[in-house]
């Protein structure tokens, strides 16, 4: 009887959380076995799941002949500055809309929502202009402002709904105490909304962080994202499978770390605020 119901247990439970785990990492294994894959076992007829001489040779190709370095500079500072911007910008954005009843608010949010239907393609002509016009083509801001203009709205609308799910007593009760209500959004609903926050501001960074047709076309040489760099390696007749590997597992590497440091912040944020004293 035991056994039946393990056998059961595995089969229904466990076999089918590795399937879904080796279906999610299979791709990210693969490229990070064929970005230590020597140049001349990547075009072998034998097919074989790991390289008989495994090298770091892309790796050091990577940083030492394309200057990969770079282009992780560029890419964070402008990921990171687009986080910071939008969450300055989204939080009291969303909390107003959240806890205030104002003149065109249901207007307002609509319009944030319906900013996401259409492609954000759409802006590049009038964005490249304004770009042109302000002399900022090539530089960080150019890239920061154009992010900002489609992450905002979306963000808007996300967080406001967390902080619609917190009860406005909590806001009442911390005014009665002394609270302002800057007050009481700092320090009773901001650390339960912490959550919300987080996950807002990992949106941002992910989204500037991959983007490529913004970076294409308000950049070229003085700053140059890690998309761009990688579709560079991407030759009319040849691709530099090795180099274009490394990369991708290089690029994929900062948002790992980040998910690893924040995941305590998103549990402890869940629980802040919620326990007396």
């Amino acid at each position: 009887m035991k056994k039946t119901s393990s056998f059961k247990t595995w089969v229904g439970l466990y076999l089918p959380v590795v399937l879904i785990v080796f279906f999610a990492i299979g791709p990210y294994l693969w490229t990070f076995i064929s970005s230590i894959t020597p140049e001349n076992e990547l075009y072998m007829k034998e097919f074989h799941y790991f390289p008989a001489n495994p090298t770091t040779e892309n790796y050091t190709r990577l940083f030492t002949k394309l200057s990969f370095q770079t282009n992780m500079r560029d890419s964070l500072i402008i990921a990171l500055s687009t986080a910071v911007v939008g969450l300055i910008l989204t939080v009291p954005a969303s909390y107003s809309f959240s806890r205030f009843i104002f003149k065109g608010r249901k207007i307002l949010l609509m319009q944030f929502l319906v900013i996401n239907m259409f492609p954000i393609m759409l802006l590049i002509i009038p964005l490249f202009i304004m770009m042109r016009i302000l002399s900022l083509m090539d530089t960080y801001f150019a890239l920061i402002i154009a992010y900002s203009t489609f992450t905002i709205p979306f963000s808007v609308w996300m967080l406001t709904s967390f902080f619609n799910a917190i009860p406005t007593d909590l806001d009442k009760a911390a005014q009665i105490d002394g609270c302002s209500k800057i007050g009481a959004m700092l320090r009773v609903v901001l650390p339960i909304a912490m959550p919300g926050v987080l996950s807002t501001g990992i949106y941002i960074f992910i989204t500037a962080w991959n983007e490529f047709l913004y970076a294409a076309i308000l950049t070229n040489s003085n700053v140059r994202t890690i998309p761009v760099a990688l579709q560079n390696m991407i030759g009319e007749y040849q691709i530099e499978w090795g180099l274009l590997t490394a990369g991708g597992v290089i690029s994929a590497l900062p948002v790992i770390v980040l998910f690893f440091f924040i995941q305590q912040q998103l549990i402890s944020g869940m629980t802040a605020g919620s326990v007396k004293g």
